[in-house]
């Protein structure tokens, strides 16, 4: 494989600074993949809003589609949990950035066709990703906001594409990588841009076969695939179900081989012990972690004393270990994944509310907010998604947390379409979330905590220029020094200042699968190499 490297400051945050092209290889060379098979994997969700990757945020569309599709660029399937070099899908080799770094220039495949028979080309890449960036009015793009450095995207010939940036940022490289960046066909997105909310058409490894509304989901290996060899599968069926148990018993029972999101502690030690090294078991760090939403459109979450008060109130510290027992989640971080340079320290952290070191002080004044705020005894309503692990967990133990200060709140646990419905459309009260990423990019990861006005998937209902204007600055810093006391402030202007948005205790991804299953690696995220072209069954 070739690797070119780009010495700038912009990489000081080891985000980017290695390019790297070419089609990954198995992972053990003394392993010769074979083909044949048909893998059939858990997905822990229900049904999702739709097939929209570029509308959606839930991992459960990328579960279901993303083997049908290609990207331009990607992390290495071989190893993903390396977030500092990027390979090329569709593209022949890594664009050198020009003008600046301002201008990215790819060449794109020839020979790669769509299910439907039509041939790939530069002006479907760049259709695909002005949808993503510019989407026409009434198309909802879920990152739009994670492309707001490019200034346009063009097709000059059927086998260029140009991404002209209006500034450098370090945050461009990774961003483009992102797994819900599937490519899709340009006469489709221009006779009808909503159509790949409920249909399949791509040019991935697997064809499209059937679906099963909120059952399962199944593909065939695509004939013309143009990674060579790959995919070693015959096909794959995805079968939906939201409940650990019923996931736990079908791999236990072989009717399934895995799960790709990941199971807790438990559960996993449970399958090693009934099936010894039948099992293989693979862990990661994950750029994913919970966080609690208040809506500060209603009473009396509009007041930054309740909404600290509350936040005040959970001990993240000791419920860290006591719930990793029993759920997948692991660290105490704000709002950087603990694994990042830009991350803040434990005593940078400390200082911010929600993680004090003395949770009795803490407690104290979380008590003294409420009753300057006339909120003695606050009851609510808390919504929540039905998934188990760790939503379920983490709100019953941050209700737990809240009792000790006088709250009295209840759940209302939903299915994933209710539960985004709900939120988008402001009908809760307060929500458990997730900040779930792809490739580790912490400028664009932590949009999540910007206001509506400058990410679509903010549920907060607060507007603040001058959050806005700190994580602006900060995306365009260039030193790292800088940029990295920048997103202090943010950090503490949105968790701490202002109370918008409570982190909640990062994941650990822990993976379970039949050791006949060979070829795939995890990453820190439970999106990215879920394309199934790695993977082959040594049986």
């Amino acid at each position: 494989m070739h690797a070119t490297t780009l010495t700038r400051s912009l990489r000081v945050a080891c985000l980017g600074a290695v390019l790297a092209t070419g089609a990954a290889t198995p992972s053990t060379a003394a392993e010769t993949p074979k083909q044949g098979g048909t893998l059939t994997y858990m997905i822990p969700a229900d049904a999702p809003p739709s097939f929209d990757a570029h509308r959606e945020n839930t991992y459960a569309v990328v579960h279901i589609i993303a083997p049908f599709y290609s990207v331009l660029v990607r992390l290495n399937p071989d190893n993903p949990s390396d977030t500092t070099h990027f390979f090329c899908d569709l593209c022949t080799e890594m664009a050198a950035p020009t003008d600046g770094d301002k201008t990215y220039t790819f060449k794109i495949r020839e020979g790669v066709t769509f299910q439907d028979g039509s041939k790939l080309t530069a002006a479907d890449v760049a259709a695909t990703w002005n949808a993503i960036i510019f989407p026409p009015q009434g198309v909802s793009s879920a990152r739009e906001t994670w492309y707001t450095m490019v200034d346009k995207v063009e097709a000059p010939d059927a086998t260029t594409v140009v991404f002209h940036l209006k500034y450098a940022t370090s945050a461009f490289m990774p961003a483009l990588a992102d797994p819900y960046a599937m490519i899709y066909e340009k006469k489709i997105l221009d006779t009808d841009p909503h159509w790949y909310e409920k249909n399949v058409m791509g040019s991935g490894p697997f064809w499209f076969t059937g679906y099963e509304l909120g059952q399962s989901i199944k593909g065939t290996r695509n004939p013309n695939y143009y990674h060579k060899g790959q995919p070693y599968l015959d096909g794959f069926v995805g079968i939906l179900s939201p409940k650990q148990a019923v996931r736990v018993d079908a791999i236990r029972a072989d009717r399934a081989e895995m799960e790709f999101r990941g199971l807790p502690p438990a559960a996993v030690d449970q399958l090693k012990q009934q099936l010894g090294d039948k099992i293989t078991v693979q862990t990661s760090d994950w750029n994913c972690g919970n966080l609690i939403t208040p809506n500060t459109r209603r009473k009396p979450f509009d007041d930054v004393r309740v909404r600290r008060a509350l936040l005040l109130a959970i001990d993240q510290w000791h419920g860290a270990p006591a719930l990793a027992k029993i759920a997948n989640v692991h660290t105490v971080g704000g709002i950087v994944f603990p694994g990042s340079p830009l991350a803040a320290t434990k005593p940078e952290l400390e200082k911010l509310a929600g993680f004090w070191p003395d949770i009795e002080k803490s407690r104290a004044e979380a008590r003294r907010l409420l009753k300057e705020a006339g909120a003695d005894g606050l009851s609510f309503e808390m919504l929540n998604r039905n998934v188990d692990q760790p939503y379920l967990y983490v709100g019953t133990w941050i209700i737990d947390e809240w009792s000790k200060i006088g709250v009295h709140a209840t759940q209302k646990i939903v299915p994933t379409g209710p539960w985004f419905e709900a939120m988008r459309d402001g009908n809760f009260a307060v929500v458990v979330e997730a900040n779930c990423n792809g490739v580790v990019n912490p400028l664009m990861d932590t949009q999540k905590y910007l206001p509506r006005a400058a990410f679509t998937e903010n549920y907060g209902g607060y507007e603040d220029q001058t959050e806005i204007d700190i994580y602006n600055k900060m995306l365009r810093e260039t030193d790292f020094v800088k940029q990295r006391a920048l997103m202090r402030d943010y950090e503490t202007y949105v968790v701490d200042t202002k109370a918008y948005e409570w982190p909640m205790l990062w994941w650990n991804r822990i993976i379970p699968a039949w050791a006949y299953v060979k070829g795939w690696k995890i990453g820190p995220s439970h999106y990215v190499n879920q394309d199934l072209a790695n993977i082959w069954l040594d049986k």
